[in-house]
């Protein structure tokens, strides 16, 4: 007897970015997934292939521009194409607690999460950036749109066996600076999804 098992996998993205001191939060929205990386990821973490995993959190200045009024125009997520990058690449941040690159595991690393009895499961990705860094940042939060750490897009990568990494997610929202005076956490969420019957 011969099945026509008919399954999919669904993965969808969350951001949360917010002051874990001050518990206020910049942004809390979706994200866009390159599928097409994605579905490289997955299969090279499946064939124990050991690259393609997330490997750094990446943070640019280039998905948004604000006229002199204070409208805001998004650009579209980067999600097709094999050479696809953020916008303004300024700055990355090694969240694979498991690489010795990583100088703080504690608190930039990744979970994975599972229920048993559902079907899905949570990749947390976690990411803080703390007072001093990234270096020469502005002493204040000062609205000034022009320096590289007023972030507004910022995407998970991967990492192969020649150093090259591909985007997996990219979000765009609005412009967030670091500055000295305040710590910015990240808590990525990407959930993995098996469908039945599609």
């Amino acid at each position: 007897m011969q099945t026509n098992e008919k399954t999919g996998i669904h993965t969808e993205g969350h951001i949360k970015i917010w002051d874990p001191e001050t518990k206020e939060v910049f942004i809390n929205k979706r994200n866009a997934i390159h599928y097409e990386h994605f579905s490289i990821a997955l299969a090279n973490s499946i064939a124990n292939k050991n690259q393609q995993f997330i490997y750094q959190m990446a943070f640019g200045n280039g998905g948004t521009s604000v006229d002199p009024t204070g409208i805001i125009t998004y650009l579209t997520p980067n999600t097709s194409g094999t050479n696809t990058n953020l916008y303004n690449q300024t700055y990355v941040k090694i969240v694979d607690d498991t690489s010795t690159n990583n100088v703080d595991p504690g608190r930039n690393n990744i979970q994975v999460l599972h229920t048993s009895g559902n079907n899905y499961s949570d990749v947390v990705v976690t990411c803080l950036l703390d007072y001093g860094e990234p270096s020469n940042q502005s002493a204040f939060d000062s609205a000034n749109s022009s320096t590289d750490f007023v972030f507004d897009e910022l995407g998970l990568q991967s990492l192969d066996t020649n150093g090259e990494n591909l985007l997996l997610t990219h979000v765009l929202f609005h412009p967030v600076q670091k500055s000295l005076n305040r710590l910015i956490e990240i808590i990525y969420t990407i959930r993995i999804l098996t469908l039945t019957g599609v």
